[in-house]
């Protein structure tokens, strides 16, 4: 017998279209991918501020700070990572059930990984935006010194170094932040979210 077999799912009279219609917006799930240095969290920060300013309702999802909390029984093997990212899924499939837009920053190196998140949510609800900043550059900014203990072999299977990175084949965006300042690359997001009628007017 299944573990499941006696779970039935609950149905409540306030739904997601509920919910969204009180919030004047689509919900979705903004995730930033790329390189360690590329610019994720800065960009999704920035983002999310500018989206508070119109009056819209968000949440943040970033990588380390996750691991203090919800995934700090994860380390980074590669079965870890897969559940780490499928756990960040799973809330943030709740998170647009709930109605919000959640901005998730998560290297997620792998397109399975992406494509099972945009899975878990409605067609339209995912928005990949990929952090297309160059390795170079990344390794230059360094915030946290992983690039040099990598190079120098103190962290294995690091994303970029020794570990592949799968480039998104057809983002909804790819935003270089060695090209764009950041003002422009948040302009560029929320222009597209207006576009695709995920932002409306308050």
């Amino acid at each position: 017998m299944s573990i499941n077999s006696n779970i039935v799912w609950q149905t409540y009279k306030v739904n997601k279209a509920h919910r969204s219609e009180q919030k004047r917006q689509q919900p979705c799930v903004l995730w930033f991918t790329g390189l360690s240095g590329s610019g994720k969290s800065t960009l999704a920060n920035a983002l999310e501020q500018r989206l508070f300013e119109l009056n819209h309702h968000t949440y943040l999802l970033d990588g380390d700070n996750v691991r203090h909390g919800l995934n700090k029984d994860l380390g980074f093997s590669d079965q870890d990572r897969q559940e780490n990212i499928r756990r960040i899924g799973e809330l943030s499939a709740l998170f647009v059930d709930a109605g919000m837009l959640v901005l998730a920053a998560f290297i997620s190196p792998f397109r399975a990984e992406r494509e099972m998140v945009r899975e878990l949510v409605g067609p339209g609800e995912f928005v990949e935006v990929y952090v297309a900043t160059p390795l170079s550059t990344c390794e230059l900014r360094d915030p946290k010194g992983l690039y040099k203990k990598a190079r120098a072999g103190e962290i294995r299977n690091f994303t970029g170094i020794d570990s592949d990175y799968e480039v998104p084949e057809n983002p909804e965006l790819s935003i270089d932040t060695s090209v764009l300042d950041l003002d422009e690359a948040v302009m560029k997001i929320v222009e597209f979210l207006k576009s695709r009628s995920i932002l409306k007017e308050v």
